[in-house]
């Protein structure tokens, strides 16, 4: 994982974390304004949930950065990964990160 931060339903990050050695790729501003889309987004995904069932995961490859984004309870899981890893290990990641939080 490159990068990996807990977000309130609001969008506010209550905790984050960097890779040693790795650098964001977004500056602080942008991290936050990002955060803040995650949980409207949320919200919007929500309204669906009664006709298509609720969200597993949103996974989002992009050519710098794989995006995920996890629903638990009361809080969301926003993780970044290498792209060129392999999707069997990113889907591992997923599932063990799923696990982890689902209480949060």
């Amino acid at each position: 994982m490159r990068f990996a931060a807990i977000i309130d339903l609001k969008g506010n990050i209550s905790e984050a974390i960097m890779k040693e050695g790795k650098t964001s790729l977004k500056s602080q501003k942008e991290e936050e304004h990002f955060c803040k889309q995650v949980a409207i987004r949320r919200k919007i995904r929500k309204q669906f949930d009664k006709s298509l069932g609720p969200v597993n995961y949103v996974h989002i490859e992009r050519q710098k950065v794989t995006q995920i984004v996890i629903y638990p309870k009361h809080k969301t899981v926003y993780v970044t990964l290498e792209p060129k890893m392999d999707i069997r290990r990113k889907l591992e990641i997923i599932e063990q990160i799923k696990k982890k939080t689902w209480n949060l």
